[in-house]
């Protein structure tokens, strides 16, 4: 009988300090894991215990800092700054359902190596704090527009995680289909190479960054607060969250940025890959929101969300109220928008700086060269364009004609 043969030890066995790093992330969020304190927050939840209440710093509020927040009561700034809420964690949700998915897909792809059982342990313990974050969302998300508006505006119903990442995208049948192919194609891609298994969460953190300096301000309402019994439970959720998510983010740094150095250097078709994720990061980041800043939603796709809110018994607006509020928000320049643009450098810059030391990026991806693109003057001429179809709808001239005609 032939002796056992020592197992090879990895790369990643060697590198002390980047294991050191796994170890100690992975104990502190098991220590410090918030997913008791979600359920209990979902469960406990009343939206008329704190209709009254600001959730979320002033300026975190639904379209703060457009006409319609210059001239809204304070009754109605309250609820604007709970759809803030509403909308920005809607969109967490989304995110959150491709995050479990794909850490398990990268998990498969990095298993098969000697040694990663750290890491692949650390991205279960996320994916089951993710689902108690997805069920706190939800909960609060459909009760408070079930009570308000008898109806879905931002919230929706459980989704697959082929699904567009982002809610309000800029998109058509054609472009849905071929990201589902896309996505498809990735999973199993990235469960069965180590460096795209490791890579995605290159992706991951930089979909983290801009959510990290946004739900950081969002937790520091309760956090800060000296009375955190009486807060909202919806600002307690919101601290909860960034408290696993900061751990999170520090798995994709590691992961992405220290973990990939002991693994093989990357063929030609896995750098291309890499650098797709990265590019379809920037696709989806590359405009901005004047109804939630720090979300790179596609604006036309709110109008009609946005609209409904107008109409609603809150603000009491007939159709042509609504537009003509909806054309000073989305059309005119205003303080909303200087902000959001203004968001959305930050985001750049922070992107760039955390591409900056990875050798396989290629260049127009560092300088996020799509993301670039964008400018104040061309986000007010996309919504000028697209507000005209939605404030006239197509065929409704013709008709309007034809009616003239016969009268």
């Amino acid at each position: 009988m032939s002796a056992q043969l020592p197992r090879e030890p990895s790369l990643l066995s060697m590198d002390v300090k980047t294991s050191k790093k796994i170890e100690i992330n992975h104990r502190r969020n098991k220590e410090l894991d918030h997913t008791e304190l979600l359920d209990d927050a979902a469960k406990n939840f009343n939206y008329a215990d704190c209709k009254d209440s600001y959730w979320n710093p002033e300026k975190f509020s639904l379209l703060h800092g457009t006409p319609l927040w210059d001239e809204a009561s304070e009754s109605q700034r309250v609820l604007l700054n709970q759809l803030y809420w509403v909308a920005y964690y809607s969109q967490i949700i989304s995110a959150e359902i491709a995050t479990i998915f794909f850490n398990q897909t990268s998990a498969a792809g990095l298993f098969g190596l000697n040694d990663f059982r750290g890491v692949c342990d650390m991205l279960d313990l996320e994916s089951a704090q993710e689902r108690a974050h997805i069920n706190a969302f939800f909960t609060v998300s459909e009760k408070v527009e079930e009570e308000v508006f008898g109806q879905r505006i931002f919230s929706y119903d459980m989704r697959n995680p082929y699904a567009q990442t982002m809610i309000f995208p800029d998109t058509n049948k054609l472009k849905d289909v071929w990201r589902n192919v896309q996505l498809r194609s990735y999973a199993v891609l990235s469960s069965g190479s180590a460096f795209i298994a490791s890579q995605y969460f290159t992706v991951r953190g930089l979909r983290t960054l801009n959510g990290k300096m946004v739900q950081q301000r969002l937790s520091q309402f309760y956090q800060k607060d000296p009375n955190k019994e009486n807060l909202p439970i919806p600002s307690a959720i919101s601290y909860y969250h960034y408290m696993d998510e900061s751990f999170h983010f520090n798995s994709s740094c590691i992961i992405g940025h220290d973990v990939i150095r002991s693994l093989p250097k990357p063929t030609a078709f896995e750098t291309l890959v890499g650098n797709m994720g990265i590019l379809g990061c920037q696709k989806d980041h590359s405009n901005f929101s004047v109804v939630v800043n720090g979300l790179f939603w596609y604006e036309p796709a709110l109008f009609e969300s946005v609209y409904k809110i107008l109409r609603s018994n809150i603000f009491n607006m007939c159709d042509r109220e609504a537009k003509e509020m909806m054309r000073r928000c989305f059309c005119q320049e205003n303080d909303a928008v200087h902000a959001s643009f203004n968001t959305m450098e930050l985001a750049i810059e922070s992107y760039k700086k955390y591409l900056d030391p990875l050798d396989y990026v290629n260049q127009g991806n560092k300088d996020l060269a799509l993301m670039r693109k964008m400018s104040i003057e061309k986000y007010l001429n996309t919504n000028k364009k697209a507000f005209q179809k939605f404030e006239v709808p197509a065929g409704y001239e013709s008709n309007h004609r034809a009616q003239v005609v016969l009268s």
